[in-house]
């Protein structure tokens, strides 16, 4: 009988996501792949994975699962969703182990939006054209191309792990929010001087029109120069279109490979993750930044994955280290001894 973890509730927008079909676009083929790849990692870190294994990307609301198996290790890395095993609320960014008819609850996170649960030995599940991603628009990857669905059940790999669960101390967890930075281009002389000028002042404001496609913007219509159509050309994870209502339209993961509005500018990598946790309904400040930044933001970046994959330690030591408490608000205000004392 086959076994693995069992689909009781899907969640919203629940796919099998890993690093993404790469070599594709030439013929048409999205690339997909998780949102955040820097999540992707560090779930399968935490762990023992390959850092490229396919993970549980979930939005919104998470699934649940019964473990149909011994046992399995299981790790989310993301927003901070409410995760609990058989009524007992568990940590992320730390390995947890399931034994066979746990109940693993994901429901909705305190902030933001995305997160990818990994499982130790990964999933069982065949690759197309290289990945298992789930493209659901062309039914590629995942389970028969679809996202998950009550019933399902999600064959696991080998596991190999250490004999005791790991985590991530709080002070190198990710932290949410911050202005999108992009690189201005490739058809910013498509729009006019203010055009650019609102682009990069204008808060902008996430609607529900947002998918791991793409995602529209409301806020100040942004002017273009000449038009709004030009030659298709190609798209890269992050490009913003401007379309003929001149509001912002970002194309993420699974966006299609060509399109033929103008690019006012493109969101570089570093901040590719901060932008798939945004809700609808809050609103994107743009910072341009050059090249080089954006290639030293790159590197940056790299290094800090590096160090959070260094410093995972094993579950249950001291996670409160001097240096996150002195960063953190522990006063909520200051009273008078006097104010206290009853009046004459």
């Amino acid at each position: 009988m086959a076994e693995g973890l069992r689909v009781v509730a899907p969640g919203v927008a629940s796919t099998l996501q890993d690093s993404g079909r790469q070599g594709y676009l030439r013929y048409g083929i999205s690339g997909s792949g998780a949102m955040d790849p820097d999540l992707l990692a560090l779930a399968n870190a935490l762990v023992g994975n390959p850092l490229d294994t396919a993970v549980i990307e979930m939005a919104m609301v998470g699934p649940t699962f019964v473990c149909e198996v011994e046992t399995c290790r299981i790790a989310l890395a993301g927003a901070p969703f409410a995760m609990s095993l058989n009524g007992r609320i568990l940590d992320p960014f730390t390995a947890h182990d399931l034994r066979r008819g746990d109940r693993l609850i994901l429901g909705a996170p305190r902030q933001g939006l995305r997160a990818c649960l990994a499982v130790a030995g990964g999933f069982a599940v065949a690759p197309m054209l290289a990945s298992v991603s789930t493209h659901t628009r062309t039914r590629l990857g995942g389970l028969d191309g679809n996202p998950l669905a009550a019933g399902d059940l999600l064959p696991l790999g080998a596991p190999k792990f250490s004999d005791r669960p790991l985590t991530l101390p709080l002070l190198h967890r990710p932290r949410l929010g911050g202005p999108i930075r992009v690189v201005l281009g490739p058809q910013a002389d498509s729009f006019t001087e203010e055009g650019l000028r609102t682009f990069l002042s204008a808060p902008y404001t996430l609607t529900a029109r947002a998918d791991r496609m793409g995602c529209h913007l409301d806020g100040p219509p942004i002017a273009h120069a000449d038009g709004f159509n030009i030659v298709s050309d190609g798209i890269v994870n992050g490009s913003i279109q401007v379309p003929g209502h001149g509001r912002p339209l970002i194309l993420l993961a699974d966006r299609h490979t060509t399109g033929g509005y103008p690019k006012i500018a493109t969101v570089i990598s570093a901040d590719l993750g901060r932008l798939a946790q945004v809700r609808p309904g809050e609103t994107i400040v743009f910072e341009a930044v050059t090249v080089e930044k954006a290639q030293s933001l790159a590197r940056e970046a790299r290094r800090t994955l590096a160090a959070r994959r260094a410093a995972l330690v094993p579950a249950g030591g001291a996670e409160l280290d001097s240096a996150f408490l002195l960063s953190c608000n522990l006063i909520g205000g200051v009273i008078s001894a006097s104010a206290l004392e009853p009046a004459a």
